[in-house]
C-alpha cells in the first residue's frame, strides 16, 4: 500500500516536469528563419503525445500560451510544437501587445506566418471600435485584420457594414469593400469603398457614394468626412440635392455645426421653385446654411428663371439674405406699394418664399430677350420684384437707351413692367443708324411703362427736354424739334415713338433736316453706350 501511494506521487512529479520542461523548451528556442516558438504558460489539463511524425500537447481549461508579446487565451488548446501551430476551440482570445483584442469560438494560428484565422462570433477591439464578422485573418506581426464574407464595426454611435473590410491596427484604419453602408444620427453612406480611422472617426470615400445628411442628399466619388466634428470635404464634381435646391462643384467643403460651406470650380446653384426660383453659377460660393446666406464670386452669374424670357443678372459679387433679417438692421423703402412705407415679410405664415433679397457690386450687367442693362450696384427684394440700379446705371429696351444716377427697374410677371430714372434721367432712341440721328428725352424724372415687354409710354418731368425727329407717311424725315416743357410725354410703337405731348410751358423749336447739325443736336448728359449693352445671355456668361 505504500509503495503505490509513493508509485502515484513519483508519477505525479513526472508528468508535471515534464510539462515544465517542454514550456522551458519553448520558451528558450527558435527556429532559424520561422521566427519565435509558442510558448505554454498555464492550463488546467495538460496532455503531451509524442511519434515519428508530430509532437502534439493537448491543453484544456484556461489555456493560456504567449509568443513574443501576444497572449492567446482559450478554453481548449491542441499545439503543434514541431508545426508551431495551435488550434484553440471555445473563448479563443488573441491579447496582441494589449493594443488589439480579438476573440473567437475558434482559432487555428500559424507561429511562423503570425497568422490567425479566426471563426464563429469573431470580434475585433482595438478600444475605439469594435469589428464583429464570422470569419477573420488576422496577421499578428503586421496587425492586419482581414473579412471576406461579411462584417461589422461599431465605434460610438457609428455603425459600418460591408462585404469585404481590411482593419490595419497601427493605424486604426478600417477598408471597406463592395455594399459598405455607414449608419451614424448625422450621415448615412451608401458605396462600395470606404476608409475609416476608428480613432479619428474620419471617413474617406474613393467611389461613387450616396450621402444621406437632413434633408439633403449627397453624390460624391472622392470624399472625406469628420463625423466627429461634422465636417466634411468633397471633390470631382459632387451634388448637393437640398428639399429646395440643388448644388454641382468641383470641391465643397461643408461644417454642419456652423452651417457653414464652400464651393468652389464651376458652381452650379439650381432653386426648385419653378414659379420663384433662382439658378446662380460661380466659381466660389460661400453659404451660411442656418442664416440663409449665400455670396458668390469669381465670375458668378444669376439667373431669374421664367418660360421664355429669364433673366441674367452678372456682377463681380453676388449676394443673397432673407430680407426679414436685413430689415431687423434697417428699413428696405416700399417703392411699389405706395401705402406701405417699407417692405413687410411676414414670418409668422407658412409661405415666406419672398423672404429674400439679392444684391449685386461692382460691374453689374443683366440680360433678358426684351431688356438689358448695366451699373455700379443693384438691390432686387423678391416681395415686390424690383431692381434698384445704382451710379451710373444705363437700361436698354429695343432701340431705346435710359439712364440716371439712380433707376429702378420694375418687373411683373418676370417681364419688365416700368423703368422709373431720376436725377439726372435721359433717354435716348437712335432713329437712323447710318446718319446718327438720336430722339432725346430728359427730365429730372423719367418713368416708362412697358406692355408684353416692349416699351410703350414714357414721361419726362421736371425741366423736361426732347429731340424730336419727325417722319411722314413714306418713312421720310420731314425735320427735327427741340422743346422744352414741365411735363413731356411719349408714346411708342413697336418700341419706337410715334407721338410726343407736352404739358405745360412749352418753348421749342423746329428745323429742317438741311438746317442743322445733327451731331451738335444733343441734350445735356447725351451719351450713347450701346458698346456697353450686354448683347446676348452669352456675352453675360462669358464675362
Amino acid at each position: 500500500m505504500m509503495y503505490r501511494w509513493l508509485y502515484t506521487i513519483l508519477l505525479t512529479a513526472s508528468c508535471v516536469f515534464a510539462g515544465k520542461l517542454s514550456a522551458q523548451q519553448t520558451a528558450d528556442t527558435t527556429q532559424p528563419g520561422n521566427g519565435i516558438l509558442i510558448e505554454f504558460i498555464s492550463a488546467e489539463r495538460y496532455n503531451v503525445r509524442q511519434g515519428d511524425t508530430n509532437n502534439l500537447v493537448s491543453l484544456a481549461g484556461k489555456v493560456h500560451m504567449v509568443q513574443g508579446k501576444t497572449h492567446f487565451y482559450a478554453d481548449s488548446v491542441l499545439l503543434d510544437k514541431k508545426n508551431n501551430t495551435l488550434e484553440a476551440f471555445g473563448n479563443a482570445h488573441i491579447n496582441d501587445a494589449d493594443s488589439i483584442h480579438t476573440y473567437a469560438q475558434y482559432m487555428k494560428y500559424l507561429g511562423n506566418e503570425k497568422k490567425a484565422f479566426l471563426k464563429k462570433k469573431v470580434k475585433l477591439t482595438d478600444g475605439k471600435g469594435t469589428l464583429t464578422t464570422e470569419e477573420l485573418e488576422y496577421d499578428v506581426s503586421l496587425k492586419i485584420g482581414t473579412y471576406l464574407k461579411g462584417g461589422k464595426v461599431v465605434n460610438k454611435k457609428t455603425v459600418l457594414t460591408s462585404t469585404e473590410g481590411y482593419y490595419y491596427g497601427d493605424t486604426k484604419d478600417v477598408h471597406f469593400k463592395k455594399k459598405v453602408v455607414l449608419n451614424d444620427p448625422e450621415y448615412r453612406v451608401l458605396t462600395d469603398t470606404l476608409f475609416y480611422n476608428t480613432n479619428t472617426e474620419i471617413t474617406t470615400l474613393t467611389s461613387p457614394s450616396t450621402i444621406y445628411n437632413e434633408s439633403r442628399i449627397i453624390k460624391t466619388r472622392n470624399a472625406i468626412i469628420d463625423i466627429k466634428n461634422k465636417k466634411a470635404t468633397m471633390y470631382e464634381r459632387s451634388v448637393i440635392d437640398d428639399s429646395t435646391y440643388t448644388i454641382t462643384a468641383d470641391d465643397m467643403a461643408f461644417d454642419d455645426t456652423t452651417g457653414m460651406n464652400e464651393l468652389r470650380g464651376n458652381v452650379v446653384y439650381h432653386e426648385k421653385d419653378t414659379a420663384k426660383g433662382v439658378d446662380m453659377i460661380a466659381n466660389h460660393v460661400m453659404i451660411n446654411r442656418k442664416k440663409d446666406i449665400l455670396l458668390a464670386t469669381e465670375k458668378p452669374v444669376l439667373l431669374i428663371k421664367q418660360n421664355r424670357d429669364s433673366i441674367f443678372i452678372t456682377a463681380d459679387t453676388l449676394y443673397s439674405a432673407r430680407l426679414s433679417e436685413l430689415q431687423k438692421l434697417r428699413p428696405v423703402p416700399s417703392i411699389r406699394d405706395s401705402s406701405r412705407a417699407t417692405l413687410h415679410i411676414d414670418r409668422t405664415t407658412a409661405d415666406s418664399s419672398n423672404d429674400k433679397y439679392f444684391e449685386a457690386y461692382y460691374n453689374v450687367r443683366i440680360y433678358s430677350d426684351s431688356l438689358q442693362a448695366t451699373g455700379d450696384s443693384l438691390f432686387y427684394a423678391l416681395q415686390d420684384s424690383v431692381f434698384r440700379l445704382f451710379k451710373q446705371p444705363i437700361v436698354w429696351a429695343q432701340s431705346n437707351q435710359l439712364n440716371g444716377d439712380t433707376i429702378y427697374l420694375y418687373i411683373k410677371n418676370k417681364k419688365p413692367e416700368r423703368v422709373y430714372v431720376f436725377n439726372n434721367g435721359i433717354g435716348i432712341s437712335r432713329v437712323d443708324s447710318a446718319m446718327k440721328y438720336y430722339n432725346q428725352l430728359k427730365g429730372y424724372t423719367i418713368n416708362a411703362l412697358f406692355e408684353d415687354g416692349k416699351i410703350n409710354f414714357m414721361r419726362a418731368k421736371g425741366n423736361a427736354e426732347n429731340i424730336y425727329y419727325g417722319i411722314d407717311d413714306n418713312n421720310k424725315f420731314i425735320g427735327v424739334s427741340r422743346n422744352q416743357s414741365d411735363v413731356i410725354e411719349a408714346r411708342f410703337k413697336e418700341g419706337k415713338p410715334q407721338r410726343i405731348t407736352f404739358i405745360n410751358k412749352l418753348e421749342g423749336t423746329a428745323y429742317p433736316m438741311r438746317q442743322v447739325n445733327h451731331e451738335e443736336l444733343r441734350l445735356r448728359g447725351f451719351i450713347w453706350q450701346e458698346a456697353k449693352r450686354p448683347k446676348s445671355k452669352f456675352d453675360i456668361l462669358s464675362n
